[in-house]
């Protein structure tokens, strides 16, 4: 795939699926079976040590899948990330030296943001796009709209304990992309290899829009 904006990867999947990898060996069927499924963007968590092989193998295996990193903390991460072939990168929160780091990178970065003055600190460093996290736990989809009235301009990734019945409230509102969602492709399911329930809730997930 070529370069991507951050408002391009978040407009690629109604439902991004947030992935917890223990085992990279099954990092290609699972992207391939999301791609089946109609999902064409990953987010593959840095929370365990298979996480930027799985990268890897999904980056060389299904070009046709957007294959970004989360939980991306540092700098350090973030060059990780794209070493390993992450063509987009988020994070739950941003620091002044990540934010402004980020800037400079070869691949999109989209910050997460919890308060107007988080997403004031990006727009002055020229984010328009932003992960709010934890969303249910911060209100939600009342949250969102109010800090839609200030921030026009801005869009969103709502991620954090959003369900299947809920996808779609968020989806309804003009400033949100997409919502981050680990019900897709849950770490257990992936363990024992059920992509046939993966498959059943990715496209579930990929019709939300």
């Amino acid at each position: 795939m070529t370069k991507l904006k951050a408002e391009d990867v978040l407009a690629l999947t109604p439902v991004l699926p947030v992935i917890t990898i223990e085992d990279a060996g099954k990092a290609e069927a699972l992207a391939r079976v999301l791609l089946a499924s109609g999902v064409r963007a990953i987010e593959v968590t840095l929370r365990t040590p298979a996480a930027l092989e799985a990268i890897r193998i999904i980056a060389k295996t299904a070009p046709d899948i957007a294959v970004g990193a989360g939980t991306v903390l540092n700098p350090a991460d973030l060059d990780a990330a794209i070493a390993a072939g992450a063509q987009y990168a988020l994070s739950p929160g941003g620091t002044p030296k990540l934010l402004k780091y980020a800037r400079k990178s070869s691949i999109p970065f989209i910050p997460g943001v919890s308060s107007s003055s988080e997403i004031m600190r990006g727009l002055d460093l020229g984010y328009t796009c932003f992960k709010f996290f934890p969303a249910e736990q911060l209100g939600g989809v009342s949250t969102i709209k109010a800090l839609a009235g200030p921030f026009p301009q801005i869009r969103f990734c709502p991620t954090g304990s959003i369900t299947p019945a809920k996808a779609a409230d968020y989806l309804a509102l003009d400033c949100v992309l997409c919502v981050g969602g680990s019900w897709v492709a849950p770490a257990d399911k992936i363990k024992s290899g059920d992509w046939d329930s993966i498959g059943v809730s990715a496209k579930q997930a990929a019709a939300l829009r």
